[in-house]
């Protein structure tokens, strides 16, 4: 076993929260291996932003984008961090991260923990070069004004992310995903537009997997109409299958892993098909596989997005995915991720 892989089996012997402090720490110190150059035939665009490969960090690891030098060396093609909300919050009481290891899965109640946009914004100053950098906007717990907080996040943090999401989407912050609805919806991304003005970064929108298909259809229509880059789909369900094993399946929180996996698989399609090419969709939600990234690039995905396989795997997850995916791609008799892109 590589050293990597030990860190992580022992990680795993800790409860959650304190080995995702621990693994954040170790690579805010940089103490990871550097992963090799990427085969050109990875290389995509995707909203314009030029990537090494379409393997994507999601948000929730790196809540206060403290520890890009690390993830810099994992080998992904970018990395998002956040949820940051405009004024500090604690979120919520511990327990609040759970491992689901006969199920492959975690449920987290965090509720949008973070240091605040100072800090962030003062992380992402230092940032390491040739790193692509999204930030994942929230809203506070105790705002009278959620909407105005995405605008706050987003002109607190221009020209220093090269992207945006706005997460509408968490589960765990009450009343958060109303901002899903016809009228709420409406309101936000119209001001997010204005805010926006001519900044070239893209923005998205983060949507639940637990949406109907006409839920969907609609918040697509809306992202259109307000100039949005893109949505990614999805962010953790409510939803509790009849198949999880584990003894933590009860707790409260969005669950997120391998039993994710169709319901996220779903949700894209949906997307895909009602965006017909007029945004950009990125997949996340149980992707573990060369195989899974695959198949959501020819579902209607530009890129991915991995976490909660990183629990389980560890930073070789990243490279192990690359691999994977050429070789996916040669049994397909694709040459390289925009021939998988163009052949759906």
């Amino acid at each position: 076993m590589r050293l990597e892989d030990l860190a992580t089996a022992a990680l795993r012997g800790l409860d959650a929260e304190t080995a995702h402090d621990l693994a954040l720490a170790a690579l805010k110190a940089g103490l990871t291996l550097p992963s090799p150059p990427d085969d050109p035939r990875l290389a995509t665009t995707v909203a314009g932003l030029a990537l090494p490969n379409p393997i994507g960090l999601a948000a929730g690891l790196d809540k206060n984008a403290a520890a890009l030098k690390g993830l810099a060396r994992l080998g992904f093609g970018f990395v998002e961090c956040g949820s940051v909300t405009p004024r500090p919050q604690p979120g919520n009481p511990r327990p609040r991260l759970f491992r689901l290891s006969e199920d492959r899965a975690v449920i987290n109640r965090m509720g949008f923990n973070n240091l605040g946009l100072e800090a962030f914004a003062a992380n992402l100053s230092r940032r390491p070069g040739g790193l692509v950098v999204g930030a994942n906007l929230g809203a506070n717990k105790e705002s009278e004004d959620r909407a105005a907080d995405y605008v706050t996040g987003l002109a607190r943090l221009r020209g220093l992310a090269d992207y945006f999401t706005v997460n509408v989407s968490s589960p765990n912050t009450p009343g958060l995903r109303a901002l899903q609805g016809e009228a709420a919806l409406d309101d936000l991304l119209g001001r997010v537009a204005a805010a926006r003005g001519a900044d070239p970064a893209p923005v998205f929108l983060k949507i639940a997997p637990d949406l109907s298909p006409d839920e969907i259809a609609q918040i697509v229509e809306a992202g259109v109409r307000h100039r949005l880059d893109g949505l990614i789909v999805s962010n953790t369900t409510l939803d509790r299958p009849e198949s999880l094993r584990s003894p933590h399946a009860g707790e409260a929180g969005g669950l997120s892993g391998r039993p994710l996996r169709s319901r996220a698989v779903d949700a894209l399609r949906i997307a895909a098909r009602a965006s017909a090419g007029r945004l950009t969709l990125i997949s996340a939600g149980g992707v573990e596989t060369g195989d899974d990234v695959l198949e959501r690039l020819r579902a209607g995905a530009s890129a991915v997005q991995v976490y909660s396989a990183l629990v389980y795997e560890g930073p070789g997850l990243v490279a192990r995915l690359k691999r994977q995916l050429l070789a996916a791609l040669d049994r397909a008799g694709l040459h390289d991720v925009g021939a998988a892109i163009r052949s759906r």
